[in-house]
């Protein structure tokens, strides 16, 4: 068997591997580009399957594909879908901003491996061609737009919803089981009035919750497809009757309610949806930051630290100190938001540098939201299995740093006035006496005054 077989395209002959379904455009495009390791997700490529299997059905109903034609590029779609054919979607992220190469790579593919099904040789694009029929009535500009939307929507739906309502339920059964923990709140890093460390676990889950009805609302607006705007939105060889069946195959393929874009040139010229849905992203990103920062200050010690909670030993921390567990779990969900906070100020770059009718940095956009999407739902997964799950309250601690806090003295205030609460409390500290003898030296409040009006439990609700 031969190596390598022709192909040709408009710029003449060119050499393809003899086992895969690509063609010339594919194969210029990864000798012009050998440009680090990225690919193209391959979750776009699948979404880019749904696309072609749309379109197919659409020309198929208006009569502008023939039934065979029609019913192969369905098949091989199908085979694309279910990941039969991911080895034959080589190219690089690092391309023409358009798209247009990896467009190709799907219609050459479709093509060829549908006239090997129909018992024809690869390359002669007979009886199927991969621009008259593969890409009829599309444009790479309208074709690779729209599959990126489809491809971030399922994505969404698929892994990072699920991935944040699980997350969400565990710290409402952390804020649940620790709703009697009273414990000592700090602001500045400082020692402030205490609260119940079930309080603190349920503001982790509004953050939580909230980053996830951005997420949604935002993803919304990528429900507005380009199908149909052709090469600058005008829909130079398409039809509205091709988009209207497109939009209907498309919602019944993946039963989700697409719609056309009202606009198609904006739909070509800027991604403002999809810059939209990266700053509700990174509010998520900001929000595990926190949390996760917060998780590995309140377990850090065991002895030496605050240490009010206990966090899981998935394995020992240390080469040289035995017996060390170290908040791993943290420290890589970190990791990722920081990666991720650079990659939402690329999209905005990215997003700002649409020239006239085109923005022409589609490539790196897919690739950085489908990434943040990948990364924040393992990284939550694992943090929330690894840790939150595993989380138990050091109550001996908690209890003794309550014990110690000088800022308990604020529940005086109302009885005394804030300057004597102030006093009782620089006492304390510098006698290294706790606050009730130092109130009753001062002589400002009675003992069983003091007991009544300085009752932790009753400091963290104002009701």
């Amino acid at each position: 068997m031969k190596k390598f077989r022709e192909e040709s395209d408009s710029l003449g002959k060119i050499k393809v591997p003899s086992e895969k379904y690509w063609g010339a455009q594919t194969q210029r495009s990864l000798e012009n580009f050998r440009i680090g390791s990225d690919t193209m997700p391959i979750e776009l490529i699948h979404a880019f399957a749904l696309q072609k299997k749309a379109a197919a059905i659409s020309n198929l109903a208006i009569e502008k594909l023939d039934e065979n034609i029609a019913a192969k590029i369905i098949e091989v779609c199908d085979q694309i879908i279910d990941g039969k054919l991911d080895g034959h979607f080589p190219l690089s992220v690092w391309q023409t901003g358009s798209g247009t190469q990896t467009n190709m790579n799907l219609n050459e593919v479709i093509a060829n491996r549908a006239n090997e099904i129909l018992g024809k040789k690869l390359g002669d694009n007979n009886p199927i061609h991969p621009n008259d029929h593969c890409n009829l009535g599309q444009s790479s500009n309208d074709s690779f737009p729209t599959a990126m939307n489809i491809a971030i929507i399922l994505e969404i739906k698929k892994n990072l919803i699920p991935t944040i309502k699980k997350f969400s339920r565990e710290l409402s059964v952390k804020e649940k089981s620790f709703s009697e923990i009273v414990k000592i709140g700090r602001t500045h890093l400082q020692d402030a009035v205490p609260l119940t460390l079930g309080q603190e676990f349920g503001a982790f889950k509004v953050q939580v919750d909230n980053a996830l009805y951005r997420i949604e609302e935002s993803s919304k607006e990528l429900l507005a497809l380009a199908q149909g705007a052709t090469a600058v939105g005008s829909g130079l060889n398409s039809s509205t009757v091709f988009v209207t069946g497109f939009i209907k195959a498309i919602q019944s393929i993946t039963n989700l309610p697409f719609k056309s874009s009202e606009n198609k040139f904006e739909s070509l010229s800027s991604h403002d949806s999809i810059v939209n849905l990266s700053g509700a992203l990174n509010t998520l990103v900001t929000a595990s930051y926190k949390i996760a920062n917060d998780i590995r200050l309140l377990s850090s010690g065991p002895r030496c630290g605050i240490g009010e909670i206990n966090i899981p030993s998935n394995e020992p921390g240390s080469s040289i100190m035995p017996g060390k567990v170290n908040p791993t779990q943290c420290e890589s969900l970190a990791q990722i938001c920081i990666y991720l906070i650079g990659y939402n100020n690329s999209i905005s770059i990215a997003g700002s540098q649409g020239h006239f009718q085109l923005n022409a940095n589609k490539t790196v956009i897919i690739f950085i939201i489908l990434r943040t999407i990948k990364l924040l739902s393992d990284s939550l997964n694992s943090f929330n299995e690894k840790c939150i799950k595993g989380i138990t309250p050091n109550l001996e601690r908690i209890k003794e740093n309550v014990q110690k806090s000088l800022m308990l003295v604020t529940a005086l205030n109302p009885k005394i006035g804030y300057d004597k609460s102030a006093e009782i409390a620089k006492k304390a500290f510098h006698e290294k006496i706790n606050l009730k003898e130092a109130a009753i030296k001062l002589n400002y409040i009675k003992e069983d005054e003091f007991d009544k009006l300085v009752n932790p439990i009753d400091m963290t609700s104002n009701q």
